[in-house]
């Protein structure tokens, strides 16, 4: 793929990039390798001053840099100024909790002394997608600097001016130059950074495709690595929840980022009892949708990053239809220029379709009936997924059921699932696996020392 800034709005062309060269790339490593042997000794207060001062900048500048994640991705601009807010929590977080996080723990033993530390490695290779081109940056290099590492970004090639920006953010923060830098490469490139020594670890945010190499990869070098991988979150309503407060947030859950996100709730399970009730709500909801230019404060849903995903999202629902997939609303591509898919509503969904074993990165709910909450678990754990899943329900042994028997790496009851710089964030099965956020995101690309003294 090009590095260049394609508007999804209008596939206007804005700014192409140059692929680093080999030799821009060993000069790069060197660079994260010297910065590493100052930074590692540095104190906590040091780093904190500096991402609390991070923080300040992305809020001083909270326009530029939505405007900016709108313009390369079509986010809706409304959406594109939280994530900029979210980004400068996460700063907070990590400067206020670090040393928490990073206290040496001290265990009784038959030594005199005997204690937990945890020490930096060194270069962390990010790979990250341009769904959330800051949010997902930032939550990786927050706990990774604050810990002592050093970070080298390879961004997503449709959102190059989005990671030159944040390496600028830092910089003007104070971080010294090298802690981190932002790597203008190509996919095909990645290996070669990755295989390098000066590279400690990887962790990878992206389709199941690129996990598996980046995992294959790394663990041949025996490195560290940590996936966060796709995903296809069940949306479980039982007849004791609250329909029209499960309808509300489903609407949100589901296009939230013009549906492109991981965690975007995408398989609508629904008691039979009130699955007509909840499918009429949402198909008036679904009418209210305002699609249109993501630069207009009232849009609702913006156009999908990229032609390759709306030609995957429409032949997704064109031959789940094809199959016998029933459309409640939507299901035909908008003429003219952006890369525009409508608000669309699948059921009567056949078993083997795409709609029933496939990931939908875009503005399609799927949904589907069952009896009880025992076959609503056994759909929800039918996917190679398990990243999140959202469960409306009152009972308290619902619940108790659903915490113990639904495969994913999060739970979210009575809510949508979302990701919260204080827990932990990450999934399980073909979703990847390792946590980031929290103290265990922190702890990943750690040397967790054991230390007796006799």
């Amino acid at each position: 793929m090009t590095i260049e800034t394609i508007n999804p709005y209008n596939q206007e062309i804005i700014k192409t990039f140059t692929p680093s060269t080999t030799a821009q790339i060993n000069e790069k490593l060197d660079l994260a390798v010297s910065a590493f042997k100052d930074y590692r000794l540095t104190s906590l207060e040091f780093r904190g001053e500096r991402l609390l001062k991070a923080g300040e900048i992305l809020l001083a500048n909270q326009e530029e840099y939505a405007k900016l994640m709108t313009l390369e991705m079509g986010k809706p601009i409304k959406q594109a100024f939280a994530e900029i807010s979210k980004c400068a929590l996460v700063c907070r977080f990590y400067a206020e909790n670090a040393e928490q996080f990073l206290t040496p723990k001290y265990i009784e033993t038959d030594a005199s002394k005997s204690f937990v530390t945890y020490q930096p490695l060194g270069a962390i290779l990010a790979v990250m997608p341009w769904n959330f081109p800051f949010w997902q940056v930032f939550r990786f290099l927050c706990p990774t600097l604050m810990a002592g590492n050093v970070g080298l970004l390879k961004h997503a090639s449709n959102v190059p001016q989005c990671a030159l920006a944040i390496e600028s953010v830092l910089l003007s923060a104070g971080f010294p130059e090298g802690v981190f830098q932002s790597l203008l490469i190509e996919s095909p490139q990645v290996e070669g950074v990755l295989r390098d020594s000066r590279v400690k670890a990887v962790t990878l945010t992206g389709s199941e495709l690129a996990g598996k190499s980046v995992a294959s990869i790394a663990g041949q070098e025996l490195k560290k690595s940590v996936l966060e991988l796709g995903g296809s979150d069940p949306f479980i309503v039982l007849e004791d929840a609250n329909i029209e407060e499960a309808v509300e947030v489903a609407v949100t859950a589901r296009m939230l980022n013009n549906g492109q996100t991981c965690i975007a709730a995408k398989r609508f399970i629904l008691q039979d009892s009130i699955a007509p009730k909840f499918e009429q709500l949402l198909v008036e909801k679904y009418q209210k949708i305002v699609m249109g230019d993501p630069f207009n404060p009232n849009t609702d849903l913006g156009p999908l990053a990229t032609p390759a995903i709306l030609r995957d999202i429409t032949n997704q629902v064109n031959k789940s239809v094809e199959m016998g997939a029933k459309v409640l609303i939507g299901g035909k591509s908008v003429e003219g220029k952006g890369n525009f898919y409508p608000p669309t509503i699948l059921t009567d969904i056949p078993v083997n379709s795409p709609a029933m074993t496939e990931e939908f990165f875009g503005p399609v709910a799927l949904l589907f009936r069952v009896k009880d909450l025992h076959s609503s678990i056994e759909l929800a754990n039918s996917t190679i997924f398990g990243l999140g899943a959202s469960i409306w329900t009152n009972n308290e042994e619902n619940i108790k059921i659903a915490v113990r028997d639904i495969e994913v790496g999060a739970l979210f009851i009575n809510s949508l699932v979302k990701s919260d710089p204080r827990l932990p964030f990450g999934g399980t099965k073909s979703s990847g696996y390792g946590r980031e956020l929290s103290i265990e995101g922190m702890h990943e690309f750690l040397n967790i020392k054991t230390v007796w003294q006799k």
